[in-house]
């Protein structure tokens, strides 16, 4: 059973979260609807879905976003990848709050530092937002890329966590 859980309680916008047998699959910003369906039916089509309410993750990310920003780390994650992306997502579960790290950066970490674009698209592809912090991956040169979430989510994001990204030009 997948239980999806949607709620507008977050400071940047509609988040919506879905757990399968205990663990959190997807944290998801944004009104798409057909977005968390599509992912949902990829990775379990044959789960059925139930709404209800992750009262304990919701906790931890209300804790995120009051300033306790190691409490996401605590969370126990469903990574649905392929072996690659979960090795970047597994990465990227240890980059400090506060601080950030380059795409380059995060290659050379998982060993596989021609992997560059690889990583980019792996980051791109995180299925839980803000517990897997890809929003701490800068380009080269500090400034802001592209996040899933949108960029201005990704900006809240750092800024929040007391980080001053460079916006792109």
């Amino acid at each position: 059973m997948v239980i999806v859980d949607e709620a507008e309680w977050s400071p940047i916008g509609t988040q919506t979260l879905a757990a399968h047998k205990g663990r959190v699959c997807l944290v998801h910003f944004g009104p798409h609807p057909t977005q968390v369906d599509a992912w949902l039916e990829r990775w379990y089509p044959k789960e059925p879905r139930s709404r209800g309410e992750l009262s304990d993750v919701r906790a931890v990310l209300q804790r995120y976003f009051e300033g306790d920003y190691a409490a996401p780390a605590q969370v126990p994650c469903e990574l649905n990848g392929t072996p690659f992306q979960r090795k970047v997502w597994e990465a990227l579960r240890g980059i400090s709050p506060g601080t950030t790290m380059s795409y380059a950066d995060l290659a050379r970490q998982i060993g596989e530092p021609r992997a560059v674009r690889a990583v980019g698209a792996a980051n791109g592809a995180n299925p839980v937002a803000v517990i897997v912090p890809c929003h701490r991956v800068v380009g080269a040169d500090g400034s802001l890329t592209g996040y899933g979430g949108g960029i201005e989510r990704k900006q809240w994001l750092l800024t929040h966590e007391g980080v001053a990204p460079r916006l792109p030009l």
